[in-house]
């Protein structure tokens, strides 16, 4: 899943992922020319600022890239972040309360004009007037992926909307998230089985105590797998026993030629053995 603008934190973003970063393609286009060359893997965004596109625009390109893909999109959503590419862009980026409102407002849209063949929507931030979506997504549901941590109000809309929650977690963290995340579905009267759980972790793979003590030194403030392939091992496990369904690992923090030499290892040393 490429990386967009945004995860829906209630808090501050660190310094790691709010910098400039160098030049990127737009991030649902690539995903339609990726949709048409890559036969197998699930193909989503995360996540996508919902204050870059109106919500309904943005259903009708993942639905479009859903059949292009014959049925492999996640739409990640969150409600955006990256102050400095607005300012630069002369997008509105609102305050907090409003920036999570729209995120709130957006996700029924999106959920109605998935599900029914007409929308109205009388928000405060956006309007629908028999507002049509055709064709729907190959997949019912679509699913729809928020991604955060904050309890206040990223995850109220998780429990409403959401068919799958990402955070950066730790594996003791991630059984606390489930932990609410139920109890929220409970609130909503939802099954909790309804949504799938997954942790976004760097991955170092060391092959000797100085490569260990180097990763957990850099600057990059996010949850880490170190070490050895049997210590990853371990690691993992303890992830899955906190009800994790999906691990996603960013290449962010590798060059191009190590992260296919990572991931190649993860896939035959350390996901193999599990």
């Amino acid at each position: 899943m490429p990386p967009a603008e945004g995860y829906g934190f209630d808090e501050p973003e660190p310094a790691d992922l709010s910098r400039e970063l160098g030049p990127s393609h737009e991030c649902w286009s690539l995903l339609a020319g990726l949709a048409a060359a890559v036969p197998r893997v699930r193909l989503g965004a995360m996540v996508t600022g919902n204050t870059y596109r109106h919500p309904a625009v943005l259903a009708n390109q993942v639905a479009t890239i859903d059949h292009i893909s014959s049925g492999r999109v996640v739409l990640g959503i969150g409600a955006g972040w990256q102050e400095n590419e607005h300012q630069r862009y002369g997008i509105e980026y609102a305050n907090f309360t409003q920036r999570f409102d729209k995120l709130e407002e957006a996700c029924a849209i999106i959920t109605s004009l998935f599900q029914n063949e007409r929308t109205d929507f009388n928000g405060v931030h956006y309007q629908l007037d028999g507002a049509p979506l055709a064709p729907k997504p190959i997949q019912n549901p679509l699913p729809l992926m928020i991604g955060g941590t904050g309890k206040r109000r990223t995850l109220p809309i998780v429990a409403r909307y959401a068919n799958e929650w990402n955070g950066w977690v730790t594996a003791t963290q991630m059984r606390e998230y489930n932990a609410l995340i139920d109890q929220l579905c409970e609130d909503q009267n939802r099954d909790p089985a309804q949504i799938q759980r997954s942790a976004s972790v760097l991955l170092y793979i060391c092959d000797n105590e100085a490569e260990v003590q180097e990763a957990r030194d850099n600057q990059i403030t996010r949850p880490k797998l170190i070490g050895n392939t049997e210590q990853i091992v371990e690691q993992v496990a303890a992830y899955i026993d906190a009800g994790t369904d999906e691990l996603i690992i960013p290449s962010f923090n590798m060059s191009t030629p190590q992260a296919y030499e990572v991931i190649d290892r993860f896939i035959t040393e350390i996901a193999s053995a599990l």
